[in-house]
């Protein structure tokens, strides 16, 4: 199983989806708890929610395998994006409830299958990534990254309450212009029905904070979404099509905006 699909765009955005992916090869399946091997903390359906980028010219990258596999929004070495903060790691031993994911505590990866899980998995995916932004680079001048992504919006391991629906992360500032950031919370909080934030409990991860370099003409943002907003959030995890449709206009016109940003003084 290859690390992922891409679908290389016309315009000057990338669209990252890095938890999408819901493979796990079977001899690691079979080390892991019933539970986890329903693989519940995906990111589900956002190739489905976001079925309009292609025909906006955005470019694709979607993982195949499961964040339980390693986590591609995760420093390769290990180092917590929330230093303080509950996180799980770049190979996974616990899932978002704090369970384990491994039947034999014996069975959680070492270093050795950490190595090359990284280098199997997590290497290709950013070497996708950086190239594609190069690419967009050199033929626009300029690029933007949407690092796409969705969360159960009850989760007391990582926030307290329920979340905001639309949870837009610029590293807090750091990673795009800030003119940017602004006009897309301005188009997130006027989505009837649903609440969003700037820089909140999601502030944006490595993916974010590693390529954003707006000096460098490469804008990143991320958007973490509440999953009750367009699916099921718990088994067997659908894809609910009234609900997504109250909210994909506005997901539509927020990634629009960013394209719109990003095709400003490019070439």
């Amino acid at each position: 199983m290859q690390a992922f699909h891409f679908h290389p765009g016309s315009q000057p955005l990338l669209i990252s989806m890095p938890h999408v992916g819901t493979y796990v090869p079977p001899a690691l399946a079979a080390r892991l708890t019933e539970s986890a091997q329903q693989v519940p903390d995906t990111d589900w359906h956002l190739e489905r929610l976001y079925g309009f980028a292609k025909a906006l010219g955005a470019s694709l990258l979607i993982a195949t395998h499961s964040r339980y596999v390693i986590d591609l929004n995760r420093d390769p070495s290990g180092a917590s994006l929330y230093p303080g903060q509950s996180v799980t790691g770049l190979c996974p031993v616990d899932d978002f409830d704090d369970l384990p994911l491994y039947r034999d505590p014996q069975d959680v990866p070492g270093e050795a299958e950490i190595a090359e899980r990284r280098d199997s998995i997590w290497q290709p995916y950013h070497q996708q990534l950086q190239a594609e932004l190069a690419r967009l680079k050199s033929v626009h001048g300029k690029a933007v990254l949407w690092d796409a992504h969705s969360i159960r919006s009850v989760l007391p391991r990582f926030f307290e309450g329920k979340l905001p629906d639309l949870n837009l992360g610029s590293g807090n500032g750091t990673s795009c212009d800030p003119a940017m950031a602004a006009q897309l919370l301005a188009i997130a909080e006027s989505a009837p029905g649903h609440t969003a934030v700037l820089n909140g409990r999601f502030k944006g991860g490595y993916i974010t904070r590693q390529y954003g370099q707006p000096a460098q003409n490469i804008h990143a943002i991320q958007l973490e979404m509440t999953q009750c907003s367009y699916m099921q959030e718990a088994l067997p995890f659908d894809y609910l099509p009234a609900v997504a449709a109250r909210i994909q206009p506005h997901l539509q016109r927020m990634v629009e905006a960013a394209l719109a940003f990003a095709q400003q003084g490019s070439h």
